[in-house]
C-alpha cells in the first residue's frame, strides 16, 4: 500500500459519511457528509473531495448480518465500491462494517453531541478500522 491520504465512505441511499485518513500516522477522523437522491450519490460533491484530498486508495463499508451474510445493502454499497473505482481510477478497498453506525451514535452521546455527525463518524470507523488492520503493511 502507498502511503499517502485515504477517503473512507459510509455508503447509504440518502446520506454517505466520509471520512478522511493518513496511512502515515494510521488514523482517521470524520470529514463530511454527501447527500444522496434514491440511492444516487452526489457525484459533483464526492467528485470535489477526490480533487481536494488526493487519496491514494478509497475504503468502503459494507453491511452485512450479524452472522457476516449479505443483504440488499451490500450489493449497493458494493456497486458504490465499482463505481468509484471506474469514475476516478483508484484502489477501492471494502471492510466489514458491522455494527459501525451504533459504535458512532454511542461515541456521538458520550461527547454530548447529536446524530447530524452520525454518517462521517460511522465512516471514520470504517477508515480506522481497514488502518489498523493494515498498518504493519502500509507504514516504512
Amino acid at each position: 500500500m502507498t502511503n499517502g491520504v485515504l477517503l473512507g465512505f459510509d455508503y447509504g441511499t440518502k446520506r454517505i459519511g466520509i471520512a478522511v485518513g493518513q496511512t502515515l500516522t494510521g488514523s482517521a477522523r470524520p470529514l463530511t457528509i454527501v447527500k444522496a437522491r434514491d440511492g444516487k450519490p452526489d457525484w459533483d460533491a464526492i467528485s470535489r473531495l477526490i480533487a481536494e484530498w488526493r487519496p491514494v486508495a478509497l475504503v468502503v463499508g459494507l453491511p452485512v448480518h450479524m452472522d457476516g451474510t449479505e443483504h440488499e445493502r451490500t450489493a449497493r454499497a458494493q456497486r458504490f465500491g465499482n463505481q468509484l473505482a471506474g469514475r476516478y481510477n483508484l484502489p477501492v478497498h471494502r471492510v466489514d462494517e458491522r455494527l459501525t453506525s451504533y459504535e458512532a451514535e454511542l461515541e456521538l452521546r458520550a461527547q454530548g453531541k447529536g446524530g447530524a455527525a452520525l454518517d462521517a463518524v460511522a465512516a471514520q470507523l470504517i477508515l480506522q478500522s481497514w488502518l489498523d488492520t493494515h498498518a504493519e503493511e502500509s507504514r516504512p
